[in-house]
């Protein structure tokens, strides 16, 4: 790193501005810890300073993190601003799974290389290898817990993947130079309802009634609502050992911190990485809103506050669920689809015991919707579905099983919208907003959309797509703009 380089850092660090967040770290030679650039500590030197791209790099160089700003809240990188996809795919599913028993072999697999491959391309972005960054996916998530939790020290060292206290002694003691016991907070204590609670940062603005308004018009009965200026929903996952994890969520927003707070179950604890990882994905914390704003600021040109700074692209918690959700949805109200989606729940979904009004369904499982066979139209078609659309629900549930669609975060999306529009009742419309919600693709536009026709009255469908060109790569942003400008209910 040259001097022009470390100056614009420790430039950016001095401003404390919450649009570097996440985007580099701080190692501090003369204290040994390593921070965030909006930390409030005293600034050091820039002699002091050395920089570093991830969390874990400043680990491996010896750093400890820091006890005010906490580098596990910071946000995470988005998709589109990675150098490699590839090694921030790997990164994301290590993250997602570091309290499973997830190997590089098998994570190779699953992104499509060899694990050689897989470990040049990740040393050459993250700078660190895959085991040394699950390392501190560990690390970071047990010290959260630690903080944040009044789970017993062995349940937070399974949750975390360790697989044992003794291990997680060791590595505590290798990198922190301190025990678990030690760091924990003696205030620290469960949540109301013997639930548990963590904290997720994200970079401001956040425009939150927005999403809460999208979520809110979509939910699911049974599974979802939104109730006093936060999102619930129930929750299914499975464990390592197979295990289903039945519990519920709820998620607030702390806007004096810049941070969600995702109060859960504690039947959640044994899924916890993929619960917060679901999380990230559903309310888009690792957006990057002032990036995006530089290039859909434009669309204010048009027609005023056709753009609102901060606003996210709503994702997905459960891929399968939301997909049935946009097929349903087609030719009928978001209202209508929502029904529908609630019939399928409280017919064929799991009950699941929450204590908490309204949330008493997991939604069905690809499994459980292509285990009906023959029967699937009929027994679908008792609820009020057209046997087009149950055809194509167990068309997509058996595609998925079978590994011919891969829906999520880590999914590459262009890939999959082809796959998707091989399916039998799937359109241009259906696969783009699948991809949207369920893969966080940032990049799809939805010009034949009613809500975006309503938005844009002056343009025909070709004019919509071609004007849109100039918002890229953030059109999924400005569909949800446009939808919140039109003020109509859009699936």
């Amino acid at each position: 790193m040259n001097t022009e380089e470390k100056q614009a850092f420790y430039q950016a660090f001095r401003s404390k501005d919450a649009r570097f967040d996440g985007r580099f770290f701080i190692g501090v030679k003369s204290t040994g810890i390593y921070c965030r650039p909006v930390c409030r500590a005293r600034l050091p030197k820039p002699e002091n300073c050395e920089y570093f791209r991830t969390a874990s790099e400043a680990e491996q160089a010896g750093y400890r993190p820091c006890l005010l700003c906490r580098p596990e809240l910071a946000p995470g990188s988005s998709p589109i601003d990675a150098s490699s996809q590839l090694a921030w795919r790997a990164a994301g599913l290590l993250r997602e799974n570091c309290g499973s028993g997830i190997n590089l072999p098998a994570l190779a697999g699953e992104l499509g290389c060899t694990d050689r491959h897989l470990r040049r391309v990740f040393r050459q972005t993250c700078h660190v290898t895959p085991v040394q960054y699950l390392q501190t996916c560990r690390l970071l998530l047990a010290k959260e817990l630690l903080t944040d939790t009044s789970l017993p020290v062995l349940d937070i060292a399974m949750a975390a993947g360790f697989g044992s206290v003794r291990r997680m002694n060791e590595l505590f003691q290798k990198q922190y130079h301190m025990t678990p016991t030690r760091l924990r907070r003696e205030s620290a204590a469960k949540a109301s309802d013997g639930a548990l609670a963590v904290s997720i940062g994200y970079r401001p603005p956040y425009n939150w009634p927005a999403m809460l308004t999208f979520l809110r018009q979509r939910a699911i009965p049974g599974i979802e609502r939104v109730e006093n200026d936060g999102y619930e929903r129930t929750v299914g996952i499975r464990s390592r050992t197979g295990e289903l994890c039945k519990g519920w969520l709820r998620v607030e927003n702390v806007p004096g911190r810049n941070m969600l707070r995702a109060v859960f179950s504690e039947s959640l604890v044994p899924v916890l990485p993929q619960v917060l990882a679901g999380v990230r994905h559903l309310f888009d914390t690792d957006c990057d809103p002032a990036l995006i704003g530089e290039t859909l600021e434009d669309m204010n040109t048009l027609r005023p506050d056709l753009y609102t700074a901060g606003t996210r692209l709503p994702g997905s918690f459960d891929v399968f669920e939301t997909a049935v959700r946009a097929i349903l949805g087609q030719q009928i109200t978001v209202r209508a689809a929502g029904t529908l989606a609630g019939r399928i729940a409280g017919q064929y979904g799991q009950p699941v015991s929450t204590g908490r009004e309204g949330l008493c369904r997991l939604f069905p499982s690809p499994a459980d919707i292509a285990g009906m066979g023959e029967a699937v139209q009929d027994n679908l078609g008792r609820l009020g579905i057209i046997r087009t659309r149950s055809a194509c629900i167990a068309a997509l549930a058996r595609a998925m099983l079978d590994g011919n669609i891969h829906l999520g975060r880590f999914a590459d999306p262009e890939t999959e919208i082809g796959h998707l529009l091989a399916v039998r009742g799937i359109g241009k419309w259906t696969a783009g907003y699948i991809a949207m919600r369920t893969m966080g693709w940032p990049d799809a536009f939805l010009e034949t959309d009613a809500g975006i026709r309503h938005a844009l009255p002056d343009y025909t469908d070709k004019e919509r797509a071609a004007l849109a060109m100039r918002w890229r790569p953030w059109r999924s942003y400005a569909v949800i703009n446009l939808w919140n400008h039109a003020g109509k209910e859009n699936i």
